[in-house]
């Protein structure tokens, strides 16, 4: 089981630091969404044990929370 996490833990960050390379054109509202979309994705994966659910979750929360700060 602990394979399972640490392969889920590890995807998560590759997307994060994936998706935090594209943001360089984007807005800083833009990279603010992102950033806490990437963030929220690792914390709901750690915090379900890796469940796609919960970093699903954890990104749109994660996101919404990075979309709300910036303004």
């Amino acid at each position: 089981m602990k394979t399972i996490k640490k392969l889920a833990l590890g995807a998560a960050t590759t997307v994060l630091l994936l998706g935090l390379g594209g943001c360089a054109g984007m807005s800083r509202q833009g990279q603010d969404t992102a950033i806490g979309a990437g963030a929220g994705a690792i914390g709901g994966a750690v915090l379900t044990g890796g469940s796609p659910l919960g970093t699903v979750g954890g990104a749109a929360v994660g996101g919404i929370i990075g979309h709300e700060v910036s303004k």
